[in-house]
């Protein structure tokens, strides 16, 4: 029987669960949590986190052990990955995003194509929502030569859920390498506020806070009429000739218009000042694609926690190790080679 690798989540979050049933499926190493989301305030599985454990077990027709609510210790087994058709509910707003970007290696791995359908949260507070993945990490990993098409068909927020958005997956041979280490010049800036059962002036200052934050022409209010629940997110996005990011802000209870615009207009305007080519919200979620290229690098800002959390899993099922180098105006360069 293959050796179980074993992983202690004490001190990482979601993110460490996730790459490791992604690069248990691809690589056939199966491994052992514990501690999951160990210092959070609530630790364990929640649902979202047991959807894509259960989701990872359908795909590759996988077996698991401690997969259920609570749970802090996991034992995960795949299989053989296949593609087809699925359709996967989270249950609560819970972020199809997140779910997303478990599945999509494994998939991208399979001999045939796939569709699946993920319900849940689209727009999430801590986690990329859908506009992310379309306008920010999509782009970037198509250069790698991923092929995948994405679509949202209706915006879920917090706490309602309710989103549903579908991805349409090509498998590939093998992840390209990705240097990106000149961003190229600014091409564009939009501010989008969307929002769904709330009054619209409450946008409209979420909108003059973000572009007196970061003066821009591309803005647009879009209101979501259909679908559960209400909520009001603001989406700021920077588009180069060679990277893309997005910020998003959400209101909440207790907090002013004003400053959700200007939270996060202000994340994009220290991207835009920053030179780097990767923002903090895509950094970590470009190793594992790197690391199943077998290398790459690219120019960050001062890498998040979930960065070197992300880099302790890959590190345990594939042969690289990642560097990362201070260099100039606190820009740092992080570089996977063969290890």
């Amino acid at each position: 029987m293959t050796k179980l690798i074993q992983l202690d989540g004490i001190n990482g979050g979601g993110q460490m669960l996730r790459s490791a049933l992604s690069l248990a499926m691809i690589t056939g190493q199966p491994f052992r949590m514990v501690n999951i989301r160990g210092k959070r305030s609530k630790p364990g599985l929640m649902r979202q986190h047991l959807t894509c454990v259960l989701a990872s077990q359908e795909i590759s027709d996988g077996s698991v052990d401690g997969a259920e609510i609570g749970s802090t210790e996991l034992v995960f087994r795949g299989g053989e990955i296949r593609g087809g058709s699925y359709q996967f509910s989270i249950g609560t707003a819970g972020s199809t995003s997140l779910l997303f970007q478990t599945l999509l290696p494994a998939l991208l791995h399979a001999a045939a194509p796939s569709n699946i359908r993920l319900e849940g949260g689209t727009i999430n507070p801590l986690a990329p929502p859908f506009e992310f993945l379309d306008k920010a990490y999509m782009p970037t990993i198509r250069k790698m030569g991923v092929n995948a098409e994405l679509t949202l068909h209706q915006t879920g927020f917090a706490p309602a859920g309710g989103g549903l958005m579908e991805a349409a997956i090509q498998p590939i041979n093998k992840f390209g390498v990705l240097d990106l280490h000149d961003r190229g010049a600014l091409e564009s800036v939009s501010i989008r506020v969307v929002v769904r059962a709330l009054n619209e002036s409450i946008a409209r200052r979420i909108l003059d806070s973000a572009c007196v934050t970061l003066p821009c022409e591309d803005t647009e209010i879009e209101i979501r009429e259909d679908g559960p629940g209400r909520g009001i997110g603001c989406l700021v996005g920077a588009k180069f000739t060679n990277a893309h990011e997005m910020s998003c802000a959400l209101a909440e209870m207790g907090v002013s218009a004003e400053s959700v615009g200007h939270r996060a207009a202000n994340s994009i305007k220290r991207f835009i000042d920053s030179d780097a080519t990767v923002g903090r919200n895509l950094a970590d979620q470009l190793l594992l694609p790197m690391a199943l290229a077998g290398g790459g690098s690219f120019v960050m800002m001062k890498p998040s926690a979930h960065v070197l959390s992300n880099i302790s899993v890959i590190e345990k099922f594939l042969p690289v190790k990642f560097k990362i180098e201070v260099a100039d105006r606190g820009r740092h360069i992080l570089t996977c080679h063969d290890g």
